[in-house]
C-alpha cells in the first residue's frame, strides 16, 4: 500500500513537472508536505513559473516617492492591484499617486516617518479603518547616511538602522496578523547585495541590510513552520541601482563596463517577475551570486584579495565625498 501511494504521489508529481509552466501550489496535492519546499525550489530553477494574478489585491508600498517606490507603484497598478503609498515625503508621494491614477487605479497616499515605530502603527490604523486589509507588502523604503563612520552623527546613523531594518519589524507586526488569519499574503523585502556581501565606508547601510536579510529569512522560515503556505516572501537584493542614492560610487575602471549600476525600471521588473512567480529570493543581476557564494566558500584573505582588485575598498569614497559637498551647501535632505 506504501508503495503504491508513492507511485501515486511520484506521478503526480511528473505531471507537474512536465507541464511548461507550473502553479507551486499544485505540488500540496501530492501530500509529500516535508518535501514540497525542496520541489518547489527545484522547480522553480528549471522551470518558467506561472505568474499570479494580483488583479483587486490591496498592495502597500513604502518609499513610494522616490525612484524604485514610484516604478514599484506603476508596475503594480499596470497588474491590478489597488495601492497603498508611504512616504516621508508628502510631494513625492502625491506625484506617485497622480502616475498611477491615470492609469485608473485605486490608490490612497500617507506621509509616514518610518523611523518612528508609532507613526508606522497609528498609520496602519488608519489604513485598515479607511482603506482595507493588506494583502501585499513591499518594504522598499531605504536611506543611507553617506559618512565615514566616526564623522557620522549619532542621529543618521540610528535614523539608517530604524529605517531600513527596525521599520521591517513594525511593519510585519502591523500587517502579518491579518495575513495569517486567512493565511494569504505576500511580503517582499527590498535590501541590497550589501545585505549579503559587505564594502568599506557605509558601515551603517551593510549593517541594516545584513539585518534586513537576516529578518526576511527568519520570518520566512517561521511562516514555513506553521505551514502557512497562503503567505509567499521574496526577499529582492539588487547590486547599486543609478537612483542617485549612491551618486559617485564607483568600482575599478575596467570593470565599470562589465558592472555597470543598474537601471531602475530593469530592477523593478525583475524583481516583479520574482515576486508574482512567488520566487523566495532574486539577486538583480544574477552575478551577484558569485561573491555571495564566494563570501562562504573561500578563505577571508581571498575574498579581500578579489574584493581590493575589483576596487571595492574605495568605491564609496566619492559618493561620501559628494555627500559632504551637498552637506555643505545645504542639500541633504532625510527623505
Amino acid at each position: 500500500v506504501t508503495q503504491l501511494l508513492i507511485k501515486q504521489k511520484a506521478a503526480l508529481l511528473a505531471a507537474t513537472i512536465s507541464q511548461p509552466s507550473y502553479n507551486p501550489a499544485q505540488l500540496h496535492k501530492t501530500g509529500l508536505q516535508p518535501q514540497r519546499h525542496t520541489e518547489s525550489a527545484i522547480l522553480q530553477t528549471f522551470l518558467r513559473p506561472r505568474l499570479k494574478c494580483i488583479d483587486g489585491e490591496l498592495c502597500l508600498i513604502t518609499g513610494a516617492g522616490g525612484a524604485l517606490g514610484r516604478l514599484f507603484a506603476l508596475e503594480f497598478a499596470k497588474e491590478g492591484a489597488h495601492l497603498v503609498l508611504w512616504d516621508c515625503n508628502g510631494a513625492a508621494n502625491e506625484q506617485t499617486a497622480r502616475l498611477v491614477r491615470e492609469l485608473g487605479v485605486r490608490v490612497h497616499t500617507y506621509t509616514v516617518d518610518l523611523s518612528k515605530r508609532q507613526s508606522i502603527y497609528e498609520t496602519a490604523n488608519r489604513v485598515r479603518a479607511e482603506v482595507g486589509h493588506v494583502s501585499i507588502l513591499v518594504n522598499n523604503a531605504g536611506v543611507v547616511a553617506g559618512r565615514r563612520l566616526l564623522d557620522c552623527p549619532d542621529e543618521l546613523l540610528e535614523r539608517t538602522l530604524l529605517v531600513n531594518c527596525h521599520a521591517l519589524f513594525w511593519m510585519t507586526k502591523a500587517f502579518l496578523p491579518r495575513m495569517k488569519e486567512q493565511n494569504h499574503g505576500h511580503i517582499v523585502t527590498i535590501a541590497s547585495a550589501l545585505g549579503l556581501f559587505s564594502t568599506a565606508c557605509v558601515e551603517d547601510y551593510c549593517a541594516s541590510k545584513f539585518g534586513a536579510v537576516g529578518f526576511h529569512e527568519s520570518l520566512t522560515h517561521e511562516l514555513i513552520a506553521e505551514d502557512l503556505n497562503g503567505i509567499k516572501t521574496t526577499l529582492v537584493c539588487p547590486y547599486i541601482v543609478d537612483t542617485g542614492m549612491f551618486a559617485g560610487c564607483e568600482i575599478r575602471k575596467e570593470l565599470r563596463s562589465i558592472i555597470p549600476p543598474l537601471e531602475p525600471l530593469y530592477t523593478v521588473q525583475q524583481s516583479m517577475k520574482a515576486i508574482l512567480a512567488e520566487q523566495q529570493m532574486i539577486c538583480i543581476p544574477r552575478l551577484m551570486y558569485i561573491p555571495f557564494l564566494a563570501r562562504a566558500l573561500l578563505p577571508w584573505e581571498a575574498n579581500v584579495a578579489t574584493y581590493r582588485f575589483m576596487g571595492g575598498d574605495k568605491c564609496m569614497l566619492p559618493f561620501i565625498k559628494n555627500i559632504e559637498m551637498k552637506t555643505s551647501n545645504g542639500h541633504t535632505k532625510l527623505c
